[in-house]
């Protein structure tokens, strides 16, 4: 299976290199996708030498072959996941907007391949207004969701925010493809 990991900017985007280890274990190609703002919290060398696969940062990354990355990832992939998603991404996904590689690839993606987004932020982002209709609009466009969690956040305060658990987004991952 060819699982596009996207990875957006959020202390728990190192998460997302267990995430992309167990899929390689299991077989799976992983191509990672990553917003300028999820390198300040992994680096890219990181996941690139966990999936043996370039990792996509900017559109200038593309340069190297004739076909745009952001149009063969979409094209090849069984499966988006974005984790950790933020509000930010979920609201350029929810309004169509493609400032970056992983916004573009999920603008190109076909209509039958299964996006799912764990997100990750603040509690008080998660349940304002905009976010909850951005989430209303990528539920209705047939996005899935897992989490995010309750518990400790990384700014302090505890409630609703966590990046779901590894193994949740796993399984959850499972079921999208079988």
């Amino acid at each position: 299976m060819n699982i596009v990991l996207g990875i957006s900017g959020s202390i728990a985007a190192y998460k997302a290199a267990d995430l992309a280890s167990q899929w390689v274990k299991l077989g799976h190609q992983v191509q990672v996708v990553m917003t300028r703002s999820a390198t300040e919290f992994i680096t890219p060398l990181t996941l690139q030498t966990l999936t043996r696969q370039p990792v996509l940062v900017s559109l200038e990354d593309e340069k190297q072959s004739w076909k745009p990355g952001h149009i063969e990832l979409a094209d090849h992939a069984d499966l988006l996941v974005v984790a950790p998603a933020s509000a930010n991404i979920l609201a350029n996904f929810a309004n169509g907007l493609a400032p970056d590689p992983l916004a573009s690839i999920y603008l190109a993606l076909p209509r039958s391949t299964p996006v799912l987004l764990a997100p990750a932020m603040n509690g008080k982002m998660w349940l304002h207004p905009a976010t909850q209709r951005n989430i209303a609009q990528l539920l209705a466009d047939g996005c899935h969701f897992v989490g995010p969690a309750e518990g400790d956040l990384a700014c302090g305060y505890e409630g609703i925010g966590r990046l779901a658990a590894v193994e949740e987004i796993l399984a959850k991952a499972a079921t999208l493809v079988c």
